[in-house]
């Protein structure tokens, strides 16, 4: 089954088909037998379910299956990933360099924002199974990607998703879509117009929910963002001009002392020096 929408706590169930009867068929995780499954001689698929689908299941599996007359092992399977979303990470943010209708052999821009966390993004078109295409900015928080000569086939609902950097076995959810409409005549008035930029998606901190960017912390409720949130730079900027004033005020009262004291010195100095006048 394809892994996109494939979510935490979900149950997948991943079927080998078989190009002949066997003894039994084998799944593999990453290298490692995972579970087995005795067939029977009619059989010709067999069926191994994931339930309640944790992060360290996001890995690659493929399956062999074994026969006795002649005793045999398969190849290998072509393997597949299995991409678990995590709704901790924000959907990506979308826009289009068209407005809804537009001519045959036109090139429409689509760009997807990432919000912050690095790692590829990837365009998908509702009803396909994959992506169309993928892209990793590279240190940028957006992807450009340019449907070329658009036909009518390129008409209908695009959105985006990104694996974070920081794991590339799992996914933000799919953020927001876009509806592109390819039309062999011209668009009618007022329905084709040709957009300078996607302000939604420049800059991503402009779209963001949070001003800065965010670290999930994977198996806790809460994520710990990798600067200062608002609050915390006021609460900073109070107890720098706390800092401050108690400074002032402490360097205020040691010349209040220093002073004290001298006048103190001079008039004990100078009541002696009558006091030697007199005798």
């Amino acid at each position: 089954h394809p892994s996109q929408g494939v979510s935490l706590q979900d149950t997948v169930t991943l079927r080998c088909h078989l190009p002949q009867p066997a003894a039994w068929v084998e799944l593999y995780q990453d290298g490692l037998l995972r579970s087995y499954k005795d067939m029977d001689k009619h059989q010709v698929m067999a069926e191994f379910s994931l339930v309640c689908v944790k992060l360290e299941d996001a890995m690659k599996y493929w399956c062999q299956y074994r026969v006795l007359e002649p005793p045999g092992v398969s190849e290998k399977s072509v393997p597949i990933e299995l991409v678990v979303t995590d709704h901790r990470y924000s959907p990506p943010n979308i826009c289009i360099s068209h407005e809804e209708i537009v001519e045959v052999g036109t090139n429409v821009t689509i760009q997807c924002c990432n919000q912050g966390y690095g790692g590829i993004i990837f365009l998908h078109k509702d009803g396909h199974s994959a992506p169309l295409q993928h892209q990793d900015p590279r240190g940028g928080g957006t992807a450009t990607f340019t449907l070329f000569g658009v036909t009518p086939a390129d008409s209908g609902t695009y959105r985006c998703s990104y694996h974070p950097k920081a794991s590339l076995v799992v996914s933000s959810p799919l953020g927001d879509s876009v509806t592109l409409e390819v039309t062999p005549t011209p668009a009618p008035p007022g329905r084709y117009k040709a957009l300078s930029a996607c302000p939604q998606c420049r800059p991503w901190v402009a779209v963001s929910s949070h001003p800065f960017p965010m670290e999930v912390m994977l198996g806790m409720n809460t994520p710990k963002y990798l600067y200062p949130t608002g609050a915390e730079l006021v609460s900073c900027g109070n107890l720098v001009v706390a800092v401050v004033r108690g400074c002032a005020a402490a360097l205020i009262f040691g010349l209040g002392i220093f002073f004290v004291i001298n006048a103190r010195s001079f008039w004990i100095r100078r009541d002696e020096s009558l006091g030697g006048e007199g005798i």
